[in-house]
């Protein structure tokens, strides 16, 4: 029992990064429609640009607390990754906003290879480690809770509520979900419809830092290929939670979590991408629109 309960802990902390990347995929969809393939390279941005502000820091103030040092790694890797998704959409995605759905899509996947390469070209192929910044570690009836798990999942929880809030209970959220039932009636209605775009694109940037950041103190190392397989994963859990809907977008993330961990530590570490996947096919064979997401309704 003490096995099971400590490989949920580690479920639990896993499907809330997982969720925080899945957030920014499920927002960007719920108003344009287009799913941002750069977005699990931007997550890896994050966590680079998190990795090297802590060195940084490191080596100008040789004693920083670590709440200070979080703080200021949260907020740089914020800055930088809503620039860059705040360009890729103005430059990438924009102008091709009306065009045949195929063109947007091929325009992400050619995003995310020119930001992975342009971080292997920066910053070099090989892993990059990270001095250990948070091991408090508690432990309660033989279950291991390390303080930076607690973090992680205390830090995915207030952002899920704040963006719930925000996308249900001001003024930006009422733009948003306008530009998502109709951009042109939004439009004639006074909304800036291209403003709540960019804005929408900043927001899922900055939450896929904040993840990239959570990723750096966990596992304790990043790679310029770390984009990728987070970010499909972090896919599938928004599809899985029903894309556009950000509780189910967090609830796919655990979801994810749990399926990977718990068939890494029963079965075999080799598979659990495919169990992960295989859910995700089961899914849309049964239950298309997700678990929370609400079913298409075409217009005639």
């Amino acid at each position: 029992m003490a096995y099971f309960s400590q490989q949920l802990v580690n479920a639990i902390t896993l499907g809330a990064i997982y969720g925080l990347i899945a957030i920014g995929y499920t927002m960007v969809y719920g108003i344009i429609g287009m799913i941002n393939f750069a977005h699990g390279d931007i997550f890896m941005v994050g966590a680079f640009t998190a990795l090297i502000v802590f060195l940084i820091l490191g080596a100008l103030f040789y004693s920083v607390p670590i709440v200070i040092a979080l703080l200021i790694m949260m907020v740089v890797a914020m800055l930088l990754t809503s620039l860059y998704n705040w360009t890729i959409e103005k430059v990438a995605y924009r102008p091709l906003r009306g065009s045949f759905r195929l063109a947007p899509l091929i325009t992400a996947i050619g995003m995310s290879i020119a930001l992975s390469n342009f971080v292997q070209v920066t910053q070099g192929p090989r892993n990059k480690p990270v001095p250990p910044m948070v091991s408090k570690v508690y432990t309660i009836d033989g279950i291991s809770v390390s303080l930076k798990q607690i973090i992680i999942v205390l830090v995915t929880v207030v952002l899920l509520a704040l963006f719930w809030y925000l996308v249900n209970r001001t003024s930006l959220g009422r733009a948003q979900r306008a530009c998502e039932q109709d951009r042109k009636m939004a439009a004639l209605l006074g909304i800036d419809v291209d403003a709540t775009i960019s804005i929408t694109f900043v927001i899922g940037a900055a939450l896929a830092a904040v993840a990239g950041v959570m990723f750096v103190i966990y596992y304790g190392v990043v790679s310029f290929s770390d984009g990728f397989t987070p970010g499909v994963k972090a896919f599938t859990a928004a599809v899985l939670g029903g894309i556009g809907s950000l509780p189910g977008a967090v609830l796919g993330g655990l979801l994810i979590g749990l399926i990977e961990v718990f068939w890494s530590s029963y079965f075999t570490t080799d598979y659990k991408d495919v169990a992960a996947f295989m859910i995700l096919a089961i899914t849309l064979i049964f239950m298309p629109s997700g678990i929370l997401g609400r079913p298409e309704v075409e217009k005639v």
